[in-house]
């Protein structure tokens, strides 16, 4: 054989593994939700692995030359759908059996606590086993209190500790208290890591398990919600962020060139006015912006008010229906993008209007500023549009878990988790 070919196959191998886990990781396979219930976890690993058989066979320069035969063409995709299958089916019998199990002592039994509790229950995929509650209020002892579906018992205070951990092998502690650690409170911590325990602040694990940060929750431990040195304060990922922002954004106007003529023509026939649209936004540093979208409301929709826009709006025309679903509203911002204002992926821009008020009634608002506000968003993608305040809110504990763990992989799976909704109309209506 010549010799080019074999040196080609390691590469054809590594792009397919990275296709997997792109597509894999967007279509939610390794989500701990997902992964702990064999069903869902099936028919994510089916979905990503049939999309990422689908592509890699529909991209010649890239991948090896396709097979010869119909029946080895078919093979290929089933073949490798039904291996990540089998191995998503041992991974659940044989690594999240109760042997497995890590059992977990909450020490705080406040909202920060049952926060917790709920979502190691609700969202950690069986991983944890939650013994019971430690708190120094003399009124929860002995308490059950419920979390989910299941009470969980207030085992004693803190002074019980190292005993508790002894009698229920207990292997994680959960720190879920938002006042400082006194010193004696740190001397019983110590003495539970000669234990062999490992120690969690509440916060981290609830990152770890949601992709939010939990900012009702950090009370004194403020540092632990504020991104002071996340990846978007180093020179060189700034560079590699703006040079990934054009690039996107160039390719992203060439699509639009050629879709304008019949959106525009759309949107005239369906509600004649203006054809584009543009709101004042606020962009990183606080500093306003102007907006730019194709109109999807019926003009003068909001008579000079702003107006939080609702899921099934009367505003909204048939065709801005169509284009908010499909995410096609969005599509002028990419002069936004290449002009440096916004960039690819970030917290969406948020209006004027609405940033003073939120900033007022929840704490860490205006820390979302810290970097460019994207077109896409971990937000967005993982909760919807913000329709009021307390959407506000979980929306800003997604952008604040993507301000401190920005990463250019991130970037690439909430783009592709954004055209997976684009293809499916999952867009607001």
């Amino acid at each position: 054989r010549h010799p080019l070919l074999i040196l080609r196959r390691p590469l054809w191998f590594l792009l397919l593994s990275l296709l997997w886990l792109l597509i894999a990781q967007a279509f939610d396979a390794y989500d701990l939700r997902v992964a702990g219930r064999f069903s869902s976890s099936a028919l994510a690993v089916l979905k990503a692995g049939l999309v990422t058989c689908g592509v890699y066979l529909l991209i010649p320069y890239i991948t090896p030359a396709l097979p010869s035969s119909r029946s080895a063409l078919l093979a290929f995709p089933l073949i490798a759908v039904g291996a990540l299958m089998a191995a998503r089916g041992l991974y659940r019998v044989a690594l999240t059996g109760p042997a497995l199990h890590r059992r977990a002592l909450i020490i705080g039994a406040g909202w920060a606590g049952r926060t917790i509790a709920k979502a190691l229950a609700e969202q950690g995929d069986g991983t944890y086993h939650i013994v019971g509650f430690v708190d120094d209020d003399p009124a929860k002892q002995g308490l059950s209190l419920p979390v989910s579906r299941f009470p969980i018992p207030v085992l004693g205070n803190r002074h019980a500790l190292p005993a508790l951990i002894r009698q229920h092998g207990v292997d994680t502690l959960v720190l879920a208290i938002t006042h400082d650690v006194n010193g004696e409170l740190l001397q019983t911590l110590m003495d539970c890591l000669e234990l062999g325990v490992e120690i969690v602040p509440m916060p981290v694990l609830y990152e770890q398990l949601t992709g939010r940060v939990p900012i009702e929750h950090v009370g004194s431990n403020w540092y632990v919600a504020m991104p002071i040195h996340h990846p978007l304060t180093r020179p060189f990922n700034r560079v590699v962020k703006r040079i990934f922002d054009i690039v996107g954004a160039t390719l992203g106007l060439i699509v639009l060139a050629v879709m304008f003529p019949f959106i525009a023509l759309a949107i005239y026939i369906d509600s004649p006015g203006p054809i584009f649209y543009s709101q004042w936004r606020v962009g990183q540093g606080g500093r306003l912006f102007r907006v730019y979208k194709f109109r999807s409301m019926v003009p003068d929709a909001e008579k000079g008010q702003a107006v939080w826009a609702k899921e099934n709006d009367p505003r909204v025309t048939r065709v801005g229906r169509i284009l908010r679903k499909t995410h096609v509203d969005e599509f002028p911002q990419f002069i936004n993008i290449l002009k440096g204002e916004m960039s690819a992926v970030g917290p969406r821009p948020e209006r004027p209007e609405f940033v003073e008020e939120l900033a007022r009634e929840i704490p860490f608002y205006r820390v979302r500023h810290a970097v460019k506000p994207g077109m896409a968003g971990w937000a967005l993608v993982k909760y919807g549009y913000a329709s009021s305040k307390e959407d506000a809110k979980i929306r800003l504990q997604y952008d604040l878990y993507y301000i401190k763990h920005w990463s250019l992989w991130l970037d690439l799976v909430i783009l592709l988790k954004t055209i997976i909704d684009t293809l499916t109309f999952r867009g607001r209506a």
